[in-house]
């Protein structure tokens, strides 16, 4: 396996946000986290990353225990992230912004700047402007192209669509599966479940930081708890499978996802 997540747990102060995390990442692979706001799917990633120190448990990359690695040595071990929020630096231009990419690279660059703007030719055209008068699709679009910058072996992406057009949606999930043709194996964390379940290989349920179910991600998308939780399904159906009630709702006032549907897991969002 190229990234192994073994039995991790992390606070925030007193507060058990990963309790108990497993999961596993193999060369090539889309793999995909999904769950309710609050689940602990943006905590694994920085975690992941080093922006998040363990409690208790390990983190292995190409066979090697990263598990006290500081941040910026795993970027240059093959961890690249594109952030939940995107995080470019708004008064840089585009070309600026892809170059901080590479800032911890020793050789020249140029090679991934010229795929980055083949990648995205959007960019390419506009790669003097000011990153922060981008459009929102153009700033995921940069923040994608920023994380590649870095030649990563795995490829760490917090919630890519959120905020999009369904059109940009859709362009932006296109871009994921090429960039995984190309090579860049990619661990996604999606409030988009149904998209996230139809371009990924294997998926990840998460619940107030653990993992309740784990299967190839077609499997999901026809699995009758995950589609009513998740996927706008049939709550009954999801009921009958197991015999019993439909699942617990313990969302707040104004907690949906994107169908417009309750989380259930909201009032957790710290954990996020």
């Amino acid at each position: 396996m190229l990234l192994e997540i073994e039995d991790i747990h992390v606070h925030y102060g007193k507060i058990a946000a990963l309790k108990g995390i497993t999961a596993s990442v193999d060369q090539g692979e889309i793999v995909t986290l999904i769950g309710a706001n609050g689940a602990g799917k943006t905590t694994t990633l920085k975690t992941v990353s080093g922006l998040r120190p363990l409690t208790s448990g390990a983190i292995r990359f190409d066979g090697k225990d990263i598990s006290s690695m500081r941040g910026h040595k795993r970027v240059l071990a093959g961890i690249g992230q594109a952030p939940e929020g995107r995080g470019i630096f708004p008064g840089m231009t585009v070309e600026e912004n892809l170059q901080m990419g590479a800032y911890a690279r020793k050789d020249d660059a140029s090679k991934e700047l010229a795929e980055a703007y083949e990648l995205f030719p959007r960019l390419a055209e506009r790669k003097s402007q000011a990153g922060g008068t981008m459009s929102g699709g153009e700033q995921q679009m940069l923040a994608i192209g920023r994380a590649l910058m870095a030649k990563p072996k795995v490829l760490l992406l917090d919630e890519p669509s959120m905020g999009l057009a369904p059109m940009l949606v859709q362009q932006i999930f296109a871009i994921i599966q090429e960039i995984n043709r190309r090579g860049v194996t990619v661990l996604l964390v999606e409030q988009n479940a149904q998209q996230a379940l139809q371009i990924a290989h294997r998926a990840y349920v998460l619940e107030t930081g653990r993992v309740v179910k784990s299967a190839p991600a077609a499997d999901l998308l026809d699995d009758p708890e995950v589609r009513a939780a998740y996927l706008g399904g049939d709550l009954g159906d999801a009921a009958a499978t197991r015999g019993g009630t439909p699942p617990r709702d313990d969302a707040g006032p104004g907690d949906t996802r994107p169908d417009g549907t309750p989380t259930g897991d909201a009032g957790k969002g710290s954990a996020e």
